[in-house]
């Protein structure tokens, strides 16, 4: 059994995980109604892993002979201007989620929780590749200024980008 401490904070990151996915489908109807349909499909493949980070969390407390309690999501910002701010949105966003994976994992060593400690790591790992993602994303559309041509270029890299199922 997990404590009431660290389930709450645990019901607390489903919900963030569950409001990043609407933050990616924010930023996915932007960019269709840019026509950059390559971004689209990358920022609604991220949409559809955060719901699966939510699940995965949902699954967990479950297991831990715990309640799940779901609380409202927050309607996400959608005032873009550019590829490039909706990505540094993201890069924002993805440190943010990654300073909760930490205090999740802080708070589960503190209530001597060795099994959420272990469970977290995965969730710790997946945060680093968030971060680099946004991360290369940014530099690319940095390093190519106003260049459609390499716009368009991306966005066509961007849209191979397919939906394989998370799991813990």
């Amino acid at each position: 059994m997990i404590s009431d401490k660290v389930k709450n904070v645990l019901n607390e990151q489903i919900n963030k995980e569950f409001y990043s996915a609407y933050l990616y489908l924010a930023m996915s109807a932007y960019f269709y109604d840019e026509g950059l349909y390559g971004f689209a499909n990358w920022t609604k493949v991220q949409a559809r892993e955060e719901v699966d980070h939510g699940m995965i969390i949902f699954d967990y407390i479950i297991d831990r002979d715990a309640t799940v309690e779901l609380k409202p999501i927050n309607v996400p910002d959608i005032d873009y201007k550019s590829p490039l701010m909706a990505f540094e949105k993201i890069l924002e966003h993805e440190r943010y989620v990654t300073s909760l994976i930490e205090s999740i994992a802080n708070l589960s060593m503190d209530e001597c929780d060795l099994a959420t400690r272990n469970f977290i790591n995965w969730y710790l790992r997946e945060q680093v590749e968030e971060e680099k993602n946004a991360s290369d994303i940014i530099t690319k559309l940095k390093l190519f200024g106003d260049d459609k041509a390499a716009l368009y270029l991306m966005n066509k890299e961007l849209a191979k980008r397919e939906y394989h199922k998370h799991e813990y």
